[in-house]
C-alpha cells in the first residue's frame, strides 16, 4: 500500500521509518523518523515492527521503500510507502 505525501501529512503521530543511509538521515529527515536500514527490516522485522501498529517508510524517491513495504505487508505488517519519498516531503513541507 502507498500513501501520498498530502495524505501522510494528515496522519497524527505517525510511526515513520527512513531507510536511507545514516549520512543522508543525519543531513535531514522527516521529523520523528527512525533510521533503520531496509536490510535490518527485511532480516528481522519482528525486532523493529509491531504487528498491531501502522508504519510509514520512505527512501529518497520512494522506489526502494515501495518494494520494502510490499515485502513487509506480505510478512503481516501494516506498512505504507510514502510516494515520492523524502524528495516529496521536501517539496510539500
Amino acid at each position: 500500500m502507498e500513501i501520498s505525501i498530502n495524505e501522510f501529512l494528515k496522519v497524527s503521530n505517525p510511526n515513520v521509518i527512513d531507510i536511507r543511509s545514516v549520512q543522508k538521515f543525519n543531513d535531514n529527515h522527516i521529523p520523528g523518523a527512525l533510521n533503520i536500514s531496509a536490510t535490518l527490516l527485511l532480516n528481522s522485522p519482528e525486532r523493529y515492527l509491531k504487528p498491531n501498529l501502522t508504519y510509514y517508510v520512505y527512501c529518497q524517491k520512494g522506489s526502494s521503500s515501495r518494494t520494502l513495504a510490499q515485502i513487509l505487508r506480505v510478512k503481516g505488517y501494516n506498512v505504507f510507502n510514502i510516494i515520492g519519498g523524502y524528495e516529496a516531503w521536501i517539496l510539500n513541507s
